[in-house]
């Protein structure tokens, strides 16, 4: 059952949900403070990513950051943006053990959720592993506490696992470039499929805009980052953005293109997400 949304016009703001990570904070803070202009006045649905994916699986939101293995799932419903995305290199999830474990096949291992990029290469890896799902800054704890093998870690985790005594057993981003030679796609913000061409086009320029203004006044928004990042040091959080915000983020480009449509094939090839021969980013109308 998937949830009516309302037309444009029918709607005084445009939801636009996206998680309380710095680099999610950082990049949409202008439009949000109004800022930068946008084809529409966007109302802020701040939750961690793996809500987000399930509310688009529902069709809950008009606009909203989603996790790449997601966005297979609703392509039918959703478009990418060009701006606003996660890609790159050194940024992949990584896999964290408390012990000397080797191999993880037929072991307990902790996934921030299903439709997570984490664990669909979780899977490509190791596709025999017991997954046990939680919310992703539950994943060290359990770690930590000996009720799992072995955890997925994402977001700002990959700087603090060592002060949980934990270890990193692999680099799944890592793994990925060295299997492909391309960045790995991690998050997407999504529009409405059924919104006109020229506001899909208007809030991909918006959303550009608004990290554009980020970089150039970097200082506006560090108190809208701090009230979000509540249990992250500013080293943390400064290194949170400098990893996830690059040139992709401005507009994926065709070396980014490349590297969904390759996460899509193998996503496809595994029976993780069905086949779509949909546009996978918004076009200039």
């Amino acid at each position: 059952m998937t949830t009516p949304l309302p037309s444009p016009s029918e709607a005084a703001t445009l939801q636009l949900g996206y998680s309380f990570c710095p680099n999610d904070t950082f990049i949409f803070h202008a439009l949000h403070a109004g800022l930068v202009r946008g084809p529409l006045p966007v109302q802020e649905v701040l939750e961690d990513v793996q809500t987000l994916n399930d509310w688009a699986v529902e069709g809950r939101l008009p606009m909203t950051k989603i996790s790449y293995r997601a966005y297979f799932e609703v392509m039918d419903r959703y478009v990418a943006l060009r701006a606003g995305g996660a890609l790159g290199r050194g940024v992949g999830p990584l896999i964290v053990t408390r012990g000397d474990v080797q191999d993880l096949n037929g072991r307990r291992v902790a996934s921030p959720g299903a439709l997570t990029t984490a664990e669909l290469l979780l899977r490509l890896v190791y596709p025999e592993v017991e997954v046990v799902r939680m919310r992703y800054d539950a994943v060290m704890p359990a770690v930590e506490r000996g009720e799992v093998d072995a955890g997925l870690i994402i977001h700002e985790s990959r700087f603090t696992y060592p002060q949980h005594g934990l270890t990193r057993l692999l680099d799944l981003g890592a793994w990925w470039e060295q299997d492909t030679g391309l960045p790995l796609p991690l998050g997407a913000i999504l529009v409405r499929r059924d919104l006109a061409p020229q506001l899909q086009w208007a809030l991909n320029d918006a959303v550009r805009a608004s990290l554009e203004y980020a970089h150039a006044h970097p200082e506006a928004a560090t108190a809208y980052i701090r009230e979000h990042a509540l249990e992250m040091s500013d080293e943390v959080m400064r290194a949170h953005i400098d990893l996830y915000v690059n040139d992709f983020s401005l507009d994926v480009g065709g070396e980014g293109t490349r590297a969904v449509q390759e996460l899509h094939r193998r996503a496809v090839a595994v029976g993780a997400a069905p086949a779509s021969a949909l546009p996978l980013f918004v076009e200039r109308p």
